[in-house]
């Protein structure tokens, strides 16, 4: 690859890596696969970045191989990983949490494409852009938009109870 797109490359990434960190936070709860994540989603980005044509934004590009790339990992047998460390957290500390805290423990609670759908959507991503991203319909985003959002809302009333 020459270095005129190499420098696009890391230029793009620079501008979207919060993208990175957010899906990774939300589906790994080590340190240590959190770095070997992070590594992982930038090789399988450069790796495809020649097959990036632009006819989608790159976050979104970005958020589809970081999601394909975390749930690959997710799938290794070697991992075992509990959704609910966070829970346990405050429920051994004894205080509630805050309600941005009680929101990211809510999410982490979803079923996985739940959690996809509503991150994007709090991303600021529509919902064509989500079923893009996705592979469903946009009405089906739609509608299981509406259900998390009912979902989170008695969660985070739960949490901060």
């Amino acid at each position: 690859m020459d270095s005129n797109r190499e420098k696009e490359f890391t230029d793009l990434i620079q501008q979207s890596r919060g993208i990175i960190f957010k899906v990774i936070r939300l589906y790994v709860n080590h340190p240590e696969d959190e770095q070997d994540l992070y590594q992982e989603i930038l090789f399988q980005a450069w790796k495809s970045f020649p097959r990036f044509e632009g006819r989608s934004k790159f976050s979104t590009w970005l958020y589809r191989i970081g999601l394909n790339t975390v749930l690959t990992f997710k799938r290794r047998p070697a991992l075992v990983e509990s959704q609910n460390d966070l829970s346990r957290l405050q429920v051994a500390v004894g205080t509630p949490p805050d309600e941005s805290e009680a929101l990211y423990i809510a999410i982490k609670s979803l079923p996985e494409i739940d959690r996809v759908i509503i991150t994007l959507h709090l991303d600021g991503y529509g919902n064509e852009e989500i079923a893009d991203i996705t592979g469903l319909s946009k009405n089906n985003t739609a509608v299981k938009l509406h259900r998390i959002r009912e979902t989170l809302t008695t969660k985070v009333k739960n949490l901060c109870a």
